[in-house]
């Protein structure tokens, strides 16, 4: 694939709808769901030492739910949603950061009563 087909890929992947999706309505009740949207692309060419030219390039895009907004008696309000594979991965990452610095912690605590009694 070359670069300017990727650049053309990606303009029209990127667009509002794959942000917010289609409104629906129950009981005066008006739902619009979002997400949050992110990509990436890269590219390029080049020419080797017998003169032979090639090139390429790719792109990707992931999205994961971020709320919705929620209309009703005209008044507009958003919903946050939650994520709990976010919330897992910040839990563990806490709980290694502590599970890892326990030993430094307690060596510190060694060193200070150390040099405490020996005052």
């Amino acid at each position: 694939m070359k670069v300017t087909e990727v650049l053309s890929t990606a303009k029209d992947a990127i667009t509002v709808k794959r942000v917010f999706g289609e409104p629906y309505e129950k009981d005066g009740l008006t739902v619009i769901p979002a997400a949050v949207v992110g990509g990436g692309a890269g590219g390029g060419s080049g020419q080797d030492d017998k003169g032979q030219e090639g090139g390429g390039g790719g792109f990707g895009m992931s999205g994961r739910p971020a709320g919705a907004l929620v209309i009703k008696d005209g008044q507009v309000s958003w919903r946050s949603a939650l994520d709990p594979n976010r919330i897992v991965t910040m839990v563990g990452l806490a709980v290694i950061a502590y599970l890892l610095s326990r030993p430094r912690m307690a060596r510190a605590r060694g060193k200070s009563r150390n040099r405490a009694a020996a005052d």
